[in-house]
């Protein structure tokens, strides 16, 4: 009798589940047999006032604490009920930035670390967050008519997976390199356009197209030029009165050593006269 009870309070939702501030839980379960429950904690993604975001306002669904086991397709597959979803995206941790991302390759980027992520999922429209906020379960992950993959099954299609299409990689290829050529093409335009203009001390540019470019004779730079050259006379007269006038102090020290020496010379002649003997 007791056993009963424990696997009807196993299977029903726990009431007050602790949720992180501003988050509201939603039970789930992997299958029927399972008797633990996990929770996932979801909320409206909310960005700060005057940025912009890669997900539409009011009809985004943050959720946390999503597990290994639940996919793209599973997640849509619970969360449909709540209205028509758009879109459905995991990631390892939540975006930082505020702006448009870049889209991630199949065959290049790193694949992320199995382990529990985040997901994005996106509602045709507004009603379907407000709905999901309010969702009770405990909802099954894996059912009879939509099986999720485990054990020995689950290693075979990863490995699938991990094999590359050839004719697929080859158009990823292809329009990688259409983007660099395109870029590279830009950035040779805008050199172009650049060559041959000083910038702001009058300096140009060299590049490989032209080794010996003319400087162009406008009043700016002319004006700029003047005005380095008498920077640089002012710097050098003002060395050389420096010294100037170090030298002038080294010649007056020589000479008032000289006029000592002199005066000692004469005192001391006049010492020995005076103690010149003479008997007679």
């Amino acid at each position: 009798m007791v056993a009963r009870k424990r696997k009807r309070a196993a299977r029903e939702p726990a009431e007050g589940t602790l949720s992180p501030p501003g988050y509201s839980a939603i039970p789930i379960a992997f299958s029927e047999k399972q008797r633990a429950l996990h929770h996932l904690y979801v909320r409206e993604h909310r960005v700060r006032e005057g940025t912009k975001s890669a997900w539409p306002q009011k009809r985004t669904l943050f959720v946390l604490n999503v597990p290994p086991y639940c996919t793209e397709e599973s997640l849509s597959r619970l969360l449909s009920p709540c209205g028509h979803i758009q879109s459905v995206e995991l990631q390892e941790k939540p975006d930082l930035a505020e702006g448009p991302k870049e889209p991630k390759s199949k065959y290049f980027d790193p694949q992320p670390v199995p382990g529990f992520q985040v997901a994005y999922v996106v509602f045709q429209k507004p009603g379907g967050v407000l709905a999901a906020l309010t969702l009770k379960g405990p909802l099954l992950v894996s059912t009879e008519t939509h099986p999720v993959k485990t054990g020995v099954h689950k290693w075979i299609s990863d490995y699938t997976d991990s094999v590359p299409d050839p004719e697929a990689l080859q158009l990823e290829v292809d329009a990688f390199m259409e983007a660099y050529d395109r870029k590279a093409a830009e950035e040779e335009a805008k050199a172009k356009e650049e060559e041959g203009v000083p910038d702001e001390e009058g300096w140009v540019k060299v590049t490989r197209r032209s080794r010996r470019p003319v400087l162009p004779r406008t009043e700016a730079a002319s004006l700029r030029v003047l005005e380095r050259e008498k920077r640089k006379r002012a710097r050098k007269e003002l060395l050389n009165f420096y010294a100037w006038q170090h030298r002038e102090t080294k010649m007056e020290h020589l000479a008032q050593l000289r006029k000592k020496f002199e005066e000692d010379k004469q005192r001391i002649e006049l010492m020995r006269a005076q103690r010149k003997f003479r008997p007679y």
